[in-house]
């Protein structure tokens, strides 16, 4: 009870510590971080050092993907924020559902195992990574056409996609996959059989991408969904299919 007592404290610490150095890095508003400290808390606490180092990265990696080239990026008006600062939006549509999941699964471990609440919480991040990396590399690329489409439209359109970009997209979606299985099984958390994780988890990160380039032009485009509202819908839609491929495989919630 102590040492469990200890953790918390000591998980909560991290995550001001993290928040409070990206905020002073310009890579988060004050605003949005607090608001990550907050749930990043909740997710360190409810979940594990494990479920916070793999937010961590992905906030690190987003980071970085989004100050690289962030002239250029200035010069197209396609940059994030005024000097590639991440606000309120931004930082709810990607840690909201991470979130709700530990919750469902400390709350309800009957409805949400944690074996699979590994897999898709990875799922969500690795959309999250997918997502960033396709749109911080792909205007980079110098063209993008319509996911629907497939006429040219300019780099940074919602709904515009290059191969540049997905292969970034898939990347992310990789990396996060490999990271998580690594970080899980380094704190002996359960897991389903490591195919089955890295399957799943890569699968449903890099297709999630695809939903919210989808949903961005076909919703976003015409003023239904704003930029976090799309980015919060796709990740729902990621987990929904990592669930449904968990499934195919076998393993139960």
């Amino acid at each position: 009870m102590v040492l469990s007592f200890l953790l918390a404290v000591v998980g909560v610490g991290l995550t001001v510590a993290l928040a409070l150095g990206a905020v002073r890095a310009g890579a988060l508003t004050s605003l949005a971080g607090a608001i990550a400290t907050i749930f990043g808390s909740v997710i360190v606490v409810l979940g594990g050092f494990a479920f916070l180092a793999l937010l961590v990265l992905f906030v690190v990696s987003s980071v970085l993907a989004t100050r690289y080239g962030f002239e250029e990026k200035r010069r197209k008006e396609v940059q994030e924020g005024t000097h590639g600062e991440r606000g309120v939006a931004n930082v709810l549509a990607h840690i909201v559902v991470p979130t709700a999941l530990v919750l469902t699964a400390w709350a309800s471990p009957v409805s949400l195992s944690a074996p699979v609440l590994a897999v898709v919480y990875t799922s969500a991040l690795g959309f999250g990574a997918a997502d960033t990396f396709a749109s911080e590399f792909g205007v980079l690329s110098g063209g993008a056409r319509s996911i629907l489409t497939g006429k040219p439209v300019k780099p940074g359109t919602n709904g515009g996609v290059s191969l540049v970009g997905e292969l970034w997209a898939f990347v992310g979606a990789g990396a996060t996959g490999v990271v998580g299985l690594v970080l899980f099984y380094a704190t002996r958390a359960p897991v389903p059989a490591p195919a089955t994780f890295l399957v799943v988890g890569i699968v449903a990160g890099f297709a999630g991408c695809q939903a919210d380039s989808i949903m961005g032009e076909v919703l976003e485009n015409r003023g239904y969904l704003t930029k976090g509202t799309t980015n919060f819908f796709a990740m729902l839609a990621t987990v929904v299919l990592a669930l449904a491929l968990l499934a195919l495989f076998g393993v139960a919630p």
